[in-house]
This record gives structure tokens, C-alpha cells and sequence, in this order.
């Protein structure tokens, strides 16, 4: 199929930060996602918190079963408007590369013990991963991935600096981030190409439908529950017209499949109605446009707004999930200092960073990068192992 003028095109590519001879049979963007899809933090993401902790049970979604249905969503999306399909779906692969152990509860315990060494954001350390840490290749460190992609990975949220950045984002640069910068410009002032754009909705799309799944297999809410909900309500109103009587998990399945398909028809119809009002006749124009070309319709936006609220209260500061939260941060609270204080108890492979590192800064980001890098339950495991 061939793609929009307004796509990013693999022949038009800025290329790698280290020369390489181009493949005969895959385009650079598909091999960025090849190379991902390969790399050690891609594997670690199968025992890496989603919302429930990994050792929790075997249904729940992982960050790797996550990654590859935001992958999905965004092929899904980038192939019906024309996108190039091979870099959304490299750029959703490689989102959360940067996640530590326990979820975004484990980031937020790095965060505030990084703080006095410039902060740690699991964003800017995908990018730390992808052009440092993963050091397979004989030529360079990292995987040696394409501007787009990496743009991608920095900016698909929205532009980290300037006058359109997220308020989120004030405050000083991610020191990982801003050392990728400093190689090579990332434009971190213009928002990312369609294709990160799109990588970026299908992981709102994902989590959003996922996290119902898995909320109801844990039993912290039920079907009643979501009935009273905009947009789940309706779903499980249409599957009991249609099949009266349905089994339980069917029905649920049935009506999660509709949430799900009205989230991303509502971005397809969106995205094609606000291409077509404004023609962008380049990948540029998509760049410069000052706001983002993929999103949720208003009034969708709205009714997700009120399910995400109430999967908060119900299941991101559950009772059950609480404890466990604050389990886990003892556990982070306990591995940074100690390595920080007695680096020699890092893995060998690691001696050779900690004895070129220079300050204390360096090895606190030395110490974050191997922390973050952990799964749970080797997390855990070194938690009870060393700490008691």
C-alpha cells in the first residue's frame, strides 16, 4: 500500500548516529523494530509490572503483553490512514523500554531517590537504553536506531520543550534525555511525526481497555460496576439485547471488544477529519502544525476521562494494591542506597562503569540504570537476598 505524502518514508529517512550499510531486504524502520523486539530490556518487560506485580498471576498484563498490544493498536491505526506502519509500530515496542520494576510505582520511588542526581523518567531512560545500555553490537552502544525513531520515542507524547510542552514536563531536561540531545537534535520543541503520535493514542487505547479486563479477573470491581460507566455501560447494554443469557466471561469479552473498537474508530475518524481540514503535504508540516493531529474525539475523551477515574479509586489505589505498592518501594528504597554506598556488589559486568565513573552523579545514574533495568521478581529476589 502506498503511503501518505505527510508519512515518514523509510528512503527519506535522516538515518543513524553510526553509518551502516543498508539492508537489502528490510527497510530501516523495520529494522529499528527488529532490533527492539531483540534487545535484553525488550525480554526483562515479561516480568515487569503492567498494573498488577508480576508474581500476582499468570492473566495479568505485563509490560511485554502491553508493548505488543499498543504495537497492535497502532499498525491497526497507522495502516488505515496511510502511516508508515513499521515505525509506529517500533516506536510502541520500544515505549516503555524505560520502565523499572513494579510499574510506575517503582519509577516513582527512583524519582525521588534520583532526585538530587537529576531525576529519572522512564521516557528519557528508553532512550538511555537504546544508545547506551544495550551493548550487543561490536561498532557502537545501543542499537544504533534511526532520528525518527528515536524522535519518536522522545516525543510521542508531545514536545518536551517550548511553548507547546506538556506542563508535566516543566523543569529541567531529563539528564537522559538531554545526553541523547546533545549527540543528535531530537526537534524536542515540535511535536513527533503521525506515526509516534499514533504509537502514543494505542497506548491510551491499550491500557485503558486492558486494565477493565484485568480489573475484573482480580475481582476489584464487577460488571455492574462498569454498567453505570459511559461507554462500558452501553457495551454491556448492546451484548445483553443481542445475546440474551450469554455466559459470564463471553459477555464480558464481548462487551470489552466494543469499548475497545469505539475507542479506535473514534481516533481513525478524527485523525482522517483533521487531515483532510488541513492537507499537510509533508511529515514536516505534521511536525510544525503546533498541535497533535491524533486524538480521541471531545466528547469521548470526556467519557474516558470518568473510566479512568474510577479505575483509579478502584484499582491503581485499591486496598490490595496499596499494600503491595508499599511493599515494593521498601524494596527500591533498600537497593538504591546499598548499591550506592557498596557499588563492588554490582554485577561484574557493571565494575567497569562504576570505576570510570566520575562523582557521585555518575553513580547514581549507574546504580538507576541497573535498578530500573531489574524485573520483579529478580527485584524481590535481591530485595530478600541482600536487605533480609
Amino acid at each position: 500500500m502506498s503511503l501518505a505524502p505527510f508519512a515518514c518514508l523509510p528512503d527519506a529517512s535522516r538515518g543513524r548516529l553510526f553509518s551502516e550499510t543498508m539492508s537489502s531486504f528490510r527497510s530501516p524502520f523495520q529494522r529499528d523494530r527488529d532490533r527492539i523486539i531483540h534487545s535484553s530490556a525488550f525480554r526483562r518487560l515479561k516480568h515487569k509490572t503492567q498494573v498488577f506485580v508480576e508474581h500476582e498471576g499468570d492473566y495479568y498484563r505485563t509490560r511485554l503483553t502491553h508493548s505488543i498490544e499498543v504495537a497492535q493498536v497502532a499498525r491497526t491505526i497507522s495502516g488505515v490512514l496511510g502511516l508508515n506502519t513499521d515505525l509506529s509500530e517500533c516506536i510502541a515496542l520500544a515505549h516503555d523500554l524505560g520502565h523499572t520494576p513494579f510499574g510506575h510505582t517503582g519509577e516513582d520511588a527512583l524519582a525521588l531517590l534520583m532526585a538530587p542526581y537529576g531525576g529519572f523518567d522512564h521516557n528519557a531512560q528508553a532512550l538511555r537504553i537504546v544508545t547506551r545500555l544495550e551493548r550487543h553490537y561490536a561498532d557502537f552502544d545501543g542499537l544504533n536506531l534511526t532520528w525518527e525513531s528515536l524522535e519518536g520515542i522522545a516525543k510521542h507524547n508531545g514536545p518536551v520543550i517550548g511553548p507547546n510542552a506538556d506542563a508535566k514536563h516543566a523543569g529541567p531536561l531529563p539528564y537522559a534525555l538531554a545526553e541523547v540531545n546533545a549527540l543528535w537534535d531530537l526537534e524536542l520543541h515540535t511535536h513527533a511525526s503521525a506515526e509516534a503520535q499514533v504509537a502514543a493514542i494505542a497506548d491510551d487505547v491499550a491500557y485503558s481497555h486492558h486494565d477493565l479486563h484485568d480489573g475484573l479477573r482480580s475481582g476489584l470491581f464487577t460488571e455492574g460496576d462498569l454498567m453505570e460507566l459511559p461507554v462500558t455501560g452501553p457495551a454491556f447494554a448492546e451484548v445483553d439485547r443481542l445475546y440474551p443469557g450469554l455466559e459470564k466471561m463471553r459477555r464480558r469479552h464481548e462487551a470489552l471488544r466494543r469499548v475497545f473498537g469505539r475507542m479506535v474508530e473514534d481516533v481513525i475518524a478524527v485523525a482522517q477529519g483533521r487531515l483532510e481540514a488541513a492537507q499537510p503535504k509533508s511529515v514536516e508540516e505534521i511536525r510544525a502544525m503546533g498541535t497533535t493531529i491524533i486524538r480521541f474525539s471531545k466528547p469521548l475523551y470526556q467519557e474516558l476521562k470518568a473510566i479512568r477515574s474510577f479505575l483509579f479509586t478502584r484499582m491503581y489505589r485499591a486496598p490490595s494494591v496499596v499494600v503491595m505498592r508499599t511493599q515494593v518501594t521498601q524494596v527500591v528504597n533498600g537497593l538504591f542506597p546499598l548499591f550506592l554506598s557498596r557499588p563492588e556488589l554490582l554485577p561484574e559486568e557493571w565494575r567497569q562503569d562504576v570505576e570510570a565513573a566520575q562523582g557521585e552523579t555518575e553513580l547514581a545514574r549507574i546504580v538507576a540504570d541497573y535498578v530500573s533495568g531489574m524485573t520483579d521478581r529478580f527485584a524481590l529476589q535481591e530485595g530478600q537476598r541482600l536487605l533480609g
